[in-house]
């Protein structure tokens, strides 16, 4: 799953993206409100840590304009501010939870899984969309009852795909979550997909990334 922090203590940001790895999380770190908006306009992430005294505004602007916007992803505030109140405003403004620092990573990583739960309702292995099944746990992969043998590039971008049917997933986003050496290596494994899949799985959205339509 991927994590958008925004954070701009070089210390904590580089300590909070390596346990964040550590854990399973992919992730961005942006060190400025205008970087995070970019970035969320493009690939919206599975869950959002947020500090709110940010170098270019207040990370609590964003909070309420992601929530204004109907924006349901969740978002842990991160803040040296201890006041009641700041708390508070965090979670009239949408904050799924709240943590002051210092604080301890393991603390963050559980109350992360825990709102990235409450969020999902579950967490399942087993995604399907139509006929198309695919298993998290053993890499498994049908169509129509059929097995489809992937390599494990093809898996993660198909997965990626899966995850977020319906929707226009980005092409530099993409060429990053698969460690792809150019856009050509990228197109390579779509090629292959639609190859095993039928190219109706895998619509290609020109000048912007690849949709899985919805079922």
């Amino acid at each position: 799953m991927n994590v958008l922090l925004v954070e701009d203590d070089l210390a904590l940001g580089e300590a909070l993206s390596q346990a964040l790895q550590q854990a399973g999380w992919r992730v961005v770190w942006v060190r400025r409100l205008k970087e995070a908006r970019t970035f969320l306009s493009t690939t919206p992430p599975d869950a959002l840590l947020l500090d709110l005294g940010l170098p270019d505004g207040e990370g609590g602007e964003l909070l309420q304009g992601l929530r204004q916007q109907g924006k349901t992803l969740p978002i842990i505030v991160l803040t040296a501010r201890d006041g009641l109140e700041t708390r508070l405003a965090g979670l009239r403004d949408g904050a799924d939870d709240f943590l002051v620092k210092p604080f301890a990573i393991p603390e963050l990583l559980v109350r992360l899984q825990a709102v990235t739960r409450r969020s999902a309702g579950f967490v399942s292995t087993l995604w399907q969309i139509g006929p198309l099944a695919i298993n998290t746990d053993t890499h498994d992969v049908s169509l129509a009852d059929q097995a489809i043998n992937l390599s494990p590039s093809e898996f993660s971008l198909l997965f990626e795909l899966v995850r977020k049917a319906g929707k226009v997933v980005n092409r530099e986003y993409l060429v990053d979550y698969l460690h792809c050496e150019s856009d050509n290596a990228l197109e390579v494994h779509v090629h292959n997909l639609r190859r095993k899949l039928g190219s109706e799985w895998v619509k290609t959205v020109r000048g912007v990334g690849y949709l899985m339509p919805r079922a």
